[in-house]
């Protein structure tokens, strides 16, 4: 059993997704602290002069005793409109930009209350699209509660796995004898970032997933997102 887990994030990288793809089960970190200037909620698109950030504005308030769950979106910001304009000017030439509108177009005309409902909403989208079958949980409905490591201990108890994917500075404080005493190998994630055909010029890399849907759809996305990557059958073998 191959186990992964994070935090939620807007309009996930590729990388994202690849942690998530060579899983058999992944956990959705939504009981753990929210992260000022993370991607939990923002994350960038390409544009004609380059990149831009799309940022959720939420209330902060309280937020280092919050849980991601716990943080709501600041409402009284036009994001949403915003967000929806950025994307519709800067990838309506996109060859599949019309495959996704009308969901992306009722998508940002939603009232969210909790940050956490629009992040679980994307990535169910994104998921079911790009046709990964990786059982997805969310640690609230679990109830695992211890943090850190600890954390991470418990999830791999509770489902008997075997191997344990880190993101790539996962190398930087994960102690591998806690996990050797259990039996479970690690692995660290360095993620190939693949090209494909984008707008405006020379490739960028580490954008929103959006960008690879829009422009090359998603019947080859997953294949684009692993290649160049370690696959669930390789990870199983380590």
């Amino acid at each position: 059993m191959i186990l992964s887990a994070h935090q939620p994030a807007y309009l996930p990288w590729l990388g994202w997704f690849h942690k998530i793809a060579v899983s058999d089960a992944f956990v959705i970190l939504d009981k753990v602290q929210f992260e000022k200037n993370s991607f939990i909620n923002r994350n960038q698109v390409k544009i004609a002069n380059g990149k831009t950030w799309l940022t959720i504005p939420v209330s902060l308030s309280g937020h280092k005793e919050s849980t991601i769950s716990d943080i709501k979106i600041v409402n009284n910001h036009k994001w949403a409109k915003k967000h929806w304009k950025t994307i519709e000017i800067n990838y309506k030439k996109a060859p599949y930009f019309y495959k996704y509108k009308d969901y992306f177009e009722t998508l940002y005309s939603k009232n969210w209350t909790y940050l956490i409902d629009n992040l679980l909403e994307l990535m169910k989208f994104f998921i079911d699209e790009v046709g990964i079958s990786t059982k997805i949980y969310k640690q609230s409905e679990l109830g695992f509660n211890k943090k850190k490591q600890e954390l991470i201990l418990e999830m791999c108890e509770y489902f008997d796995a075997d191997i344990f994917v880190f993101g790539k500075l996962g190398v930087d404080y994960a102690e591998k004898i806690l996990f050797e005493d259990r039996n479970i190998k690690i692995f660290f994630q360095e993620y190939k970032h693949p090209t494909y055909p984008q707008l405006y010029g020379e490739f960028i890399s580490h954008l929103s997933i959006i960008d690879l849907l829009f422009n090359v759809g998603p019947e080859n996305a997953l294949d684009i997102i692993m290649k160049g990557n370690i696959s669930k059958s390789e990870l199983k073998k380590i």
